[in-house]
């Protein structure tokens, strides 16, 4: 069976604290003075040990992308945008240039269909001694119709996707200027939440590495397609190429939504 079959920690798993599905339940991300194992912060940008390792032998870590609970990408100035990307990248590319791993898995989850807890907008970077890179993506899942271009740097939409529908790819150079990476991934997420469906309150960003690219696969969180998990059967929408069209004409049109 050609799969990364990885141990969970229910015991562990059963004491994280949540507040999706509760939201009277206190956030532990908003109380800063007693978070702890901190590794850095940038502002109130903090990246910090996991307090809840559920993934056996694997080293997490959490990336709290700023103070407050309510915000999350679609509202930040592009600055802000900006500069959760790039603490997010450094670090993860520190842990795969550490050679302790691997392999070094950076996402995002965020609302109650993605599979996080926390409402509050955070993203993970978790380092495998022992994992097997060559089941974690293919390649032809991360290109498709070419949405925009610019330094370097291509949003577009899957025409292989890797479950099914409106999933959205950035991809820009590893070792480039990383802007307008987070610009187009600020819009990806815009785009989902505000235009694909209505009412989508969740989604996930998954970003992948080969040789000198990186990608990042925004991905909306649906009620996942039992096609897909039953049997692996992928779906292709007969709308990409109106999306395409739609993200095209809302957002690089000179309809500016992002302050800086």
């Amino acid at each position: 069976m050609n799969v990364n079959l990885i141990k969970f920690n229910t015991d562990i798993g059963k004491t994280k604290p949540e507040n999706i599905i509760h939201p009277e339940n206190s956030c532990p991300f908003c109380d800063v003075e007693h978070l702890t194992d901190i590794v850095d912060t940038d502002g109130d940008i903090i990246f910090l040990k996991n307090k809840y390792n559920v993934i056996e032998t694997a080293d997490q870590f959490v990336l709290i992308e700023g103070r407050n609970c309510s915000p999350d990408m679609p509202d930040y100035s592009r600055t802000h945008m900006r500069r959760v990307l790039k603490m997010g990248l450094k670090h993860w590319r520190e842990m795969l240039n550490s050679g302790k791993y691997e392999e070094v898995l950076f996402f995002k989850n965020f609302g109650s269909m993605s599979g996080g807890t926390i409402r509050h907008p955070h993203m993970q970077i978790v380092g495998f001694p022992k994992l097997n890179s060559e089941y974690l993506f293919s390649e032809e899942e991360l290109h498709g119709i070419v949405i925009a271009q610019k330094n370097d740097t291509e949003l577009n939409i899957s025409t292989c996707p890797r479950v099914g529908f409106g999933e959205l790819n950035v991809i820009f150079d590893r070792d480039g200027n990383f802007d307008t990476a987070a610009d187009f991934m600020q819009i990806a997420v815009h785009y989902l939440t505000h235009h694909f469906r209505k009412n989508l309150s969740s989604y996930n960003i998954f970003f992948y590495h080969k040789a000198e690219k990186i990608f990042a696969k925004v991905m909306p969180r649906l009620a996942t397609s039992p096609y897909f998990v039953g049997y692996n059967i992928h779906f292709l929408p007969n709308n990409v190429e109106r999306i395409a069209e739609e993200v095209r004409r809302i957002y690089f049109t000179g309809n500016d939504v992002f302050k800086d």
